[in-house]
């Protein structure tokens, strides 16, 4: 390219730029189907009736963002009804052993058996665990929650993801309009300072996800 014999720091910046276009798309689909996985616990041990998302890489950066974000918000406030009913019915000293699951006995899971009857219609050691270690954990849907409003917010918000997957040259086309070092290097400093803060969120979500996901199925054996 014409531009690099004059900016010559832009080669190494598209590759740059490519790494963390890459990255961004691989932590974002990994979190949509870690989100799904949450669904499919809390519709089988909850009751609840949540709809699978997708990431749709014709729609914006920002759109899909908006996707996770209204799901991530819905599971939260249905979190959030659970916990304040099972608060109402339950024993302080019991409700607590709840949201740590340290030492229930069998004659507190049959109280909480109880009050989950009573608010979602089903109680099963799934239902206990799961819910349990959301109450405790709420603040895990918060933070990626917080994360997405933060990326979809950004500069690169208004392309498609397809244009962004595809590569750097698709990106300055659409955004940038003629490859100049400064704006080349600014739109790298805004994928460093995303990903800073996304990556161990979203590392950190899917594990959790995963834990809940396992703890549940060596409980039930």
């Amino acid at each position: 390219m014409w531009s690099d014999i004059f900016y010559p720091d832009n080669p190494k910046r598209r590759e740059q730029l490519i790494r963390r276009s890459q990255e961004l798309q691989d932590l974002m689909k990994n979190n949509f189907r870690a989100t799904n996985q949450l669904i499919d616990a809390m519709n089988k041990h909850l009751s609840c009736s949540f709809e699978h998302i997708s990431l749709n890489e014709i729609a914006t950066l920002r759109e899909n963002c908006d996707v996770i974000i209204g799901c991530m918000r819905k599971i939260q406030a249905e979190v959030e009804r659970i916990d304040k009913e099972l608060k109402e019915k339950l024993e302080p000293t019991l409700y607590e052993k709840l949201r740590s699951l340290s030492s229930l006995s069998t004659v507190d899971f049959k109280a909480i058996s109880k009050a989950f009857e009573a608010v979602c219609g089903i109680a099963t050691v799934g239902s206990t665990v799961l819910v349990g270690y959301l109450i405790d954990k709420g603040f895990i849907l918060a933070n990626i929650t917080k994360k997405y409003a933060i990326i979809g917010a950004g500069t690169l918000a208004s392309v498609a993801l397809a244009v962004v997957f595809l590569g750097i040259d698709m990106i300055v086309e659409a955004i940038l309009g003629k490859i100049e070092g400064d704006r080349l290097k600014k739109a790298l400093e805004e994928y460093d300072r995303a990903l800073e803060e996304f990556r161990p969120a979203s590392e950190q979500y899917q594990d959790k996800i995963n834990y809940v996901r396992i703890r549940i199925e060596v409980l039930k054996e």
